[in-house]
């Protein structure tokens, strides 16, 4: 069983818990959230390990810091939904691991009896064959929206508009991994290593 929650992204000289969107929020240590190692220039990731993510607490969020900030949903390490927001209000979302959020789409949206039948047929190879192309469709757009995501938050990004596509195609075991280096790919100083 892999990781399921959120993975919040923002720059804040002050833990970003203490936005007050998280103020129903109170975490045993070590329990339900902790932040990574901050980042220079004061970005931080948070990692949830609790309830829903309204797009409505990322516009909040991106109002608290006055800084761009952008969230990931995570599902079982699997596969993640990044959406970024910048002040302006300028918004972007992208999958990371999209085949097996394409697999996934499809497994749980399906109205049909048996999904263990539905999951070995032609019909499912077929639908799944559709929603890849779907995603791969999106990544060209979601790819340039990344890249003036991160410049809109200061970074002097070099990424070369492939190397996030091609991120954005890649398949990791860990999806909370693929998150933190879609950061380092759109230039986002990294944190220093313990």
């Amino acid at each position: 069983m892999g990781f399921s929650g959120h993975l919040v992204f923002a720059r804040s000289q002050r833990p970003l818990l203490e936005a007050p969107l998280f103020a129903g929020i109170a975490p045993e240590p070590g329990d339900a959230a902790h932040e990574w190692p901050t980042r220079p220039g004061g970005w931080r990731t948070l990692r949830l390990e609790l309830g829903i993510w309204e797009y409505e607490m990322l516009s909040a969020l991106v109002e608290w810091t006055g800084a761009p900030a952008c969230v990931a949903h995570v599902t079982d390490s699997s596969t993640a939904l990044v959406t970024g927001l910048g002040p302006e209000g300028h918004h972007w979302h992208a999958w990371l691991n999209p085949d097996n959020a394409a697999s996934a789409a499809l497994r749980t949206t399906a109205e049909v009896g048996d999904k263990a039948v539905w999951t070995n047929s032609p019909e499912f190879e077929g639908a799944l064959a559709r929603k890849r192309a779907e995603l791969d469709a999106e990544v060209p757009t979601n790819a340039e929206l990344a890249l003036a995501w991160a410049t809109a938050a200061g970074v002097r990004t070099t990424a070369g508009h492939h190397h996030i596509e091609e991120l954005l195609r890649t398949h990791s075991p860990f999806a909370e991994d693929l998150f933190a280096s879609l950061l380092d790919e759109l230039d986002f100083p990294e944190a220093p290593r313990s």
